[in-house]
Order: structure tokens, then sequence, then C-alpha cells
């Protein structure tokens, strides 16, 4: 299916693959009690599901990934965000098991999000679309999947957002998955992690060209505003080893300082271009309503302050296992992070472990290849 669509300044015509679009009677009711139905998700499929339906993998995307997992994104003409981890003969291996990575709501790259044309007006939604919860995302995700006639989930993998999305497999839907692998995440936002995302959010509506969130309407686009959110969020998404391997203080200029405002320093120049490269790709109003989700995200305020409540379901689901997968250097979401959500699982009986992975990368480990990292995964999907 070819879709125009509009990231950064430019219009792009690209292809968005499989898109399921569910039917009225499909209604699907979001947190915040506002209906919606008839709404497409995008998606992306890679091997064969057997006789039995039994080998699915649902993949679930970090805070601004897509359902690219393991092909070319159309957008930006790179290969997929996790193409080392998933293909013939890779980790994840598209030989023996069928993978399916969705694009959640909310976002831009096809599924239904603030992009999308109201109906009833025959613009997009901008700021009229509904602020959504990890939990409407999952729940759009099982439909997804129960569309396909896949009535149980071999396993379900996500780091970071999508670890989230992970766990929150576990709480909903605890009798449709056989392994369940939450990597570089947590049962909840940190407080410090809510305030990076509140400078984002703030740095696009302050944006001369936000127009109060109708910018497609004024042919506008708050472009300054969305690169420094992304500047700002990258600098979590890397440790202070990361940054200093990287870059250290290595000075663009090897001559000296430019004593002015100009960018003297290597890491600006870095923060620079992942902000420039973001707005060819992402829309401003997703990044509100994706990280507004994120931010409401606490599994331990939902279950009464008992974050073992959470999970007292999926502890009935004996056939199922759950590994716990951080990684040292990650200040996002840390190794304690991981350790109090391993050992409330384990305090209701589930059969969980969980790995602290060596990396020097940060947060976004989990996106690198490490090879102690992919024979973990590789090894937890095989069925004993």
């Amino acid at each position: 299916m070819k879709v125009k669509s509009r990231f950064g300044p430019l219009y792009n015509e690209f292809e968005i693959g499989e898109v399921d679009y569910f039917a009225k009677d499909s209604k699907l009711k979001l947190s915040s009690g506002i209906e919606i139905d008839n709404f497409p998700i995008a998606y992306q499929t890679y091997g064969k599901l057997d006789a039995k339906k039994s080998n699915a993998i649902l993949i679930c995307h970090a805070l601004t990934g897509d359902q690219y997992v393991a092909s070319k994104n159309p957008v930006v003409q790179k290969d997929g965000w996790w193409d080392f981890m998933v293909g013939s003969g890779k980790p994840i291996d598209t030989d023996k098991f069928f993978v399916i990575c969705s694009n959640i709501i909310g976002g831009c790259m096809g599924s239904f999000g603030p992009k999308s044309i109201d109906p009833k007006t025959q613009k997009p939604f901008a700021q009229t679309f509904p602020f959504l919860t990890i939990y409407d995302m999952v729940r759009a995700q099982n439909l997804l999947i129960e569309s396909l006639g896949i009535e149980r989930l071999h396993a379900v993998i996500g780091g970071s957002t999508g670890g989230m999305q992970v766990l929150a497999w576990g709480v909903l839907f605890p009798h449709k998955i056989n392994v369940l692998i939450p990597m570089s995440t947590s049962y909840r936002h940190s407080p410090q992690n809510i305030a990076f995302h509140e400078v984002g959010r703030q740095a696009i509506m302050t944006d001369p060209d936000w127009c109060d969130g109708y910018y497609l309407s004024y042919k506008k686009f708050p472009k300054n505003g969305l690169a420094l959110a992304r500047m700002t969020a990258h600098i979590t998404y890397l440790s202070e080893n990361a940054l200093q391997s990287k870059f250290g203080r290595n000075l663009k200029n090897k001559s000296g300082f430019s004593f002015s405002a100009k960018r003297d320093f290597e890491v600006e120049n870095y923060l620079h271009y992942q902000g420039n490269r973001f707005v060819e790709r992402f829309d401003p109003n997703s990044y509100l309503i994706i990280t507004r989700a994120v931010d409401y995200f606490d599994l331990e305020t939902d279950f009464e302050g008992n974050l073992s409540k959470a999970f007292f379901e999926l502890s009935k689901n004996k056939s199922c296992k759950v590994c716990v997968i951080s990684f040292s250097d990650d200040w996002l979401f840390p190794p304690s992070e991981s350790k109090k959500l391993t050992h409330s699982l384990s305090a209701c009986d589930v059969n969980v472990s969980s790995v602290v992975i060596e990396s020097s990368g940060g947060h976004d480990s989990f996106l690198l290849k490490n090879n102690i990292f992919e024979k973990t995964i590789s090894g937890l999907l095989i069925e004993k």
C-alpha cells in the first residue's frame, strides 16, 4: 500500500507494506474511555507461519521505532533497526519463526495516529487525536494477532518502550505467550525520565511553527523544536563512557576554539545530526502522544502499589518463561530497575530469569551487536 505522508518539511510517497483495517464491529475502548474502530495498523512479517500457527514472535518497537525491524525503511532508506537480530540463520531465525512487527497506534508509519485523516473533518486528527497508554497499544496489537488467526505467541520481545509493551502483554494477555523478553526497560517511567520527556515536548510546542499542533493544515512543521526534543532524548540513550569513547572533548576544528556560539565540539555536531535526521521521519504530534503514554506507564501504581500483583495471572501460565535483560551502563533504565522487576515476578512464582549484559553503548545497547546478547536471545527462543 502506498501512502503519501509528511515527514519533516517534505512530502514523501513510500510503501508501508501490510495494513490491517479493523472492522467497525471490532471497537477498541481506550484507557481514556474513548472508543475507536476501523483503524489501521501497519505491520511487517518475516518468515512463514507454521501449520499449527505456533511459531509466531511479536517484536515491539521502541519509542520512535517502526515496523521495519528487518527490512529497508522506505523513508530513510536504511536497513531495519534490528536487522542483525532478525533473519535467516540469525538469533531470531526466520527459517524457524514467523516474526511480526507493527507500528504502534499513535505512531506515524501507517498505523492509526495523529496524522490519520479524521473522517468527520477530512483533515488530520492532529491535537484531536486521543491520548493513549501502553495498554491501548498492546490491546491494538492483540487485535492484529487475532486477525492473523494466531491464538498463542511463541514469544513477545521488545526494548525500552517496546519492553513496556512486553510487560503489558504479560499483564493483559498472560495466557497467550510462551516467552516474554523485556529489554532495557522498567515497570514504570521514573520522575527523571518524565522530566526529560517534558523538556522535549515543550521544545516542540514552543516552536513558532507548532501552530497548536495543526502545522500540517498551515503547511508548516516545527522542525527546530522536534530536532531539539530528539537531541535532548538522545543524550539519555548513551552513557557517559559511550560519549567519552565516541567523542571525548574532540574539537570540530582541530586548530582550536572558535570563541563564538558556533559548534566547537564533535559531540555538538553529533547531536545536531541526530536531530536533523529525526525530523525527516517523525511526526511531532506522535512524539507527544507516545512520550505521554510512556510517562503514564506504572505497573506498581496500577496494582495498588504491589508490583507482584501485576503478574498474578501470568503466574498461572506455567508454560511461560520470562527473561528480563538489562545492560550494565544503561542509566535511563538501569539494572536496578530490572532487579526489582525480576524479584516481583519471582515473588508471585513466575518462571523468571534475568541477565545483566556488560555494555558500553548505554541505553541503546539493545540495538547494537553483542555476542552474549545475541546468544541469550537465541537460547531463550529454543523450546524445551
